[in-house]
């Protein structure tokens, strides 16, 4: 899969030398309370692990600093400077039992990042990985200063019964905090929470799993996928078919999936837009012209939703004659890749002249090996091998099928892979009719969610499936951890059990 642009967003551990952007980036934000330069050396020598940044192309965005503390200390009353030991996290406890959210800043201009969000899960998983109970901080109330004749209390209580709305406490709430209090005199030059802050909690479920197990939690070491079964229906415009797609995304991020695939040929339904009727050949060159525009926008919708999409497929001019269908996959990081169908259809070479790509490779990201077989690439063994070899543990196979025949081909072939290679299959296709459209006007799809068929996974290998042709998106938690058990214990064991003397897959090429 060839990287088109490399990561724009990444977060990371803050080190000595972000100190003076993370300086400039809280003098930015909070001016006369910004954090110095010996505030954030002590934070990170007293807790490197808890403190993050997030950098946008190499520049300092955002900062998140945290530090443990025993739960009797943070459940009483305090104020900021207090429990931070006035900034500089110097009652950092190695044994403590609690992580006490210090600090997020973000940086006005990229709030439409959901930095927050991504500190927020940092620190989950940071407090998962150390098992402690959960997490405590004071948050701010910043609607409250437009209440004059109001408790704080009551002010809380009406933001919890959606009387009143606050921002940051609603964003809060949907991260699964819950208040257990006011603090008074929290932090003083806060205006727009006159010195109050809401006492949060996060009860981290692992930790208590000892003593009451939870049944609805998601588990810490599993990656959430989505599939989206995508009705083509005609359109008017570029705009009005990316609301549909950004609807979905939306979704997706939501029930906090990590990958949403969407169908092959997703941008084709752009045609039923033309005032005119175009013949195969004007059709999909005209698709094309879309390339740069559907990158962009799929681009910013990745990180603005801090999701990992995989964009089905969009036939793309990669010369001055030839074109190609090609799935791009837009991480959440900010960097983009392509991976081309290598086995276009007949149908696809008939109508469209479509050319087969050569490269054929796995891609790395924050949720493990993946890659892509779009459609028909899923029909020849050898292509789950070889992305299998360099260690995709997930397979998205974007398909689009007119009828449930050639739908079959593609769903038996893709739990095949999943068997031969005891690996993951996500498979999205699409419905809907375009009569307008030609080599597009009937679908068939049932999309589903594969898994290997043995004991750690459900019996008959299907995670999640769709209704037949109904639009729909589903989800399903895959545990990778699962798929190294069943590879080196389980009943049988495909991918061990190659006989490596008598045969193996070679690629020839690979431009």
């Amino acid at each position: 899969m060839a990287t088109l642009q490399k990561s724009k967003l990444i977060i990371t551990l803050a080190s000595l030398t972000d100190i003076p952007q993370i300086v400039e980036l809280s003098q930015k934000v909070y001016s006369d309370d910004a954090l110095n330069v010996d505030n954030l050396r002590a934070q990170i020598r007293y807790f490197p692990e808890g403190q993050f940044v997030a950098k946008y192309e190499g520049q300092v965005v955002g900062h998140c600093a945290t530090f443990k503390i025993k739960e009797s200390i943070a459940i009483q009353s305090h104020t900021w400077f207090e429990i931070t030991g006035h900034g500089f996290a110097s009652r950092h406890d190695p044994m403590g039992d609690i992580l006490y959210g210090m600090e997020i800043c973000v940086d006005k201009s990229y709030r439409g990042l959901r930095i927050g969000q991504r500190f927020y899960d940092q620190r989950k998983a940071l407090c998962q990985e150390h098992e402690m109970k959960g997490i405590i901080f004071g948050g701010r109330m910043p609607g409250y200063h437009r209440q004059k004749n109001m408790s704080p209390e009551l002010y809380l209580e009406k933001v919890l019964s959606k009387t009143l709305r606050d921002p940051v406490i609603n964003f809060q709430l949907r991260n699964d905090f819950e208040p257990i209090g006011v603090l008074k005199n929290y932090l003083k030059s806060d205006k727009e929470s006159r010195g109050y802050a809401v006492h949060m909690l996060w009860k981290n479920p692992y930790y208590q799993e000892i003593e009451q197990k939870t049944s609805h939690s998601r588990r810490p070491d599993s990656v959430r996928v989505a599939s989206v079964q995508f009705q083509a229906r005609k359109i008017d415009s570029f705009e009005h078919f990316i609301r549909q797609v950004e609807y979905f995304i939306n979704v997706a991020a939501d029930y906090r999936s990590d990958f949403v695939l969407f169908p092959e040929l997703l941008t084709i339904p752009l045609l039923s837009a033309e005032s005119k009727k175009l013949s195969p050949q004007e059709s999909i060159i005209k698709v094309t012209e879309y390339t740069e525009q559907f990158i962009t926008i799929m681009q910013s919708l990745a990180l603005s939703y801090n999701i990992n999409i995989i964009g089905g497929s969009h036939p793309t001019k990669v010369n001055q004659t030839d074109i190609q269908n090609i799935s791009y996959v837009f991480l959440r990081d900010g960097s983009v890749h392509s991976q081309p169908k290598l086995h276009p259809t007949p149908n696809e070479r008939i109508w469209w002249n479509i050319k087969g790509g050569n490269q054929l490779t796995a891609i790395d990201t924050d949720c493990g090996t993946i890659g892509v077989l779009i459609c028909y690439d899923s029909e020849f063994p050898e292509t789950a091998r070889y992305l299998a070899d360099q260690g995709a543990l997930i397979i998205f196979v974007p398909f689009c099928t007119d009828e449930k025949q050639g739908y079959q081909r593609v769903r038996y072939c893709s739990q095949a892979r999943a068997v031969e290679n005891q690996i993951y299959v996500v498979m999205a296709g699409m419905v809907g009719n375009l009569p307008d459209v030609e080599n597009m006007d009937i679908h068939y799809a049932e999309s589903a969610i594969i898994t290997p068929c043995d004991f750690p996974f459900s019996p008959d290998g299907i995670a999640a499936s769709s209704a037949p042709n109904t639009e729909m998106i589903v989800f399903a938690d895959l545990r990778l951890d699962n798929l190294i058990m069943s590879r080196n214990s389980g009943t049988v064991r495909n991918f061990k059990d190659r006989r490596f003397d008598l045969y193996r897959v070679e690629w020839k090429k690979n431009n």
